[in-house]
């Protein structure tokens, strides 16, 4: 870690995860970064996710969370006070998700979060350990800055938009031509089976004589 203030221990807790072969199919873990920027007020979910191995399925974890402000001048004395009922659990029950949330974010809450977690387990009779660190660079806000893709989107469904409504105008205004160049037609055939009888009448064949 880069700043030089000791960080400030946020959660801790060791836990032992033992499932069964028929839990042990079900387990589904897809490892997703962190969002890295917080507003004032609300809720912000510090995402850390630690996938296990098949050998990993019985073992004892260990959480640890850590942070580091971004100006220690301006963190309290009390830490413990700081946090206290502004943290809550957001971690899966087998614990492959060991993510937390912070309640009512202050502008204090800027800094480095650290996700540290540890597993301790036997495998064909040998002791193992891993252990993983996820590190998140916060930033609070007063107002939540635009999202980009969501603009992107927008303006690419108003295009749409315009895009659409000038095509079923075209294909209106060729209706409309196709159907009146029909009804011409239709007209100038009736016009001219009409014609054929008048011009037998005004002249008419020769007498059939016996």
């Amino acid at each position: 870690m880069t700043h030089a203030a000791s960080p400030h221990r946020l959660w801790q807790s060791v836990i032992r995860c033992v499932f069964s072969a028929v839990q042990e199919v079900r387990l589904v873990c897809v490892d997703v970064a962190s969002d890295t920027e917080a507003v004032v007020g609300r809720v912000m979910k510090l995402t850390c996710i630690y996938c296990m191995k098949r050998e990993e399925i019985s073992a004892e974890t260990k959480v640890d969370w850590f942070f580091i402000g971004e100006d220690k001048r301006k963190m309290p004395e009390d830490v413990e006070m700081y946090w206290k009922d502004r943290l809550t659990w957001k971690g899966s029950q087998d614990l492959q998700d060991i993510s937390i949330s912070i309640l009512n974010v202050t502008l204090n809450d800027s800094g480095t979060y650290e996700c540290e977690v540890s597993r301790f387990f036997e495998f064909n009779s040998f002791k193992h350990s891993t252990t993983k660190k996820t590190t998140i660079d916060l930033k609070v806000k007063m107002k939540a800055s635009r999202d980009t893709t969501a603009l992107y989107s927008e303006i690419m469904m108003y295009v749409l938009l315009v895009f659409l409504t000038f095509w079923l105008l075209v294909e209106m205004i060729y209706c409309y031509r196709k159907i009146s160049k029909s009804e011409e037609q239709v007209q100038d055939t009736a016009t001219d089976y009409l014609a054929i009888p008048s011009e037998n009448k005004e002249n008419p064949g020769p007498a059939v004589t016996e």
